[in-house]
């Protein structure tokens, strides 16, 4: 059974910082691309950050570029998002996904099959 266990989530002032964090059971993670995927009310979903499964290639939202970091530990089954710098418009429920089809990170949430169930981030002004 697929699982995913999200946590970090949290409500911060603007110019905080918070680490997400998603480890996954239940497939074999290390051949996976794994991704953080936003959704604020009104809007649709949206990649954040993603990374591939072999070379690391990386993928960043022109809108978190400088301020967010992914990275994956292959030991733990987990991947993490870094959050600095934080906005109000960057709240929104986040979700982690999983898919060994998808090519060079990419961000678009439709390739991704396994989701996590969403951890909420709050930034206030």
């Amino acid at each position: 059974e697929v699982q995913f266990v999200e946590s970090g989530g949290g409500v911060v002032q603007a110019g905080g910082s918070l680490r997400l964090s998603c480890a996954a059971s239940g497939f074999p993670f290390d051949d996976y691309a794994v991704g953080w995927f936003r959704q604020a009310p009104g809007k649709k979903r949206e990649g954040v950050s993603c990374i591939n499964s072999s070379d690391g290639t990386v993928y960043y939202a022109d809108s978190v570029k400088g301020r967010f970091t992914i990275s994956r530990s292959k030991d733990k089954n987990s991947v993490y998002l870094q959050m600095n710098s934080l906005k109000p418009e960057d709240t929104a429920i986040y979700y982690c996904a999983a898919d060994s089809a998808v090519a060079d990170a990419s961000p678009l949430w439709y390739e991704y099959s396994y989701w996590g169930q969403g951890t909420q981030v709050a930034v206030s002004s």
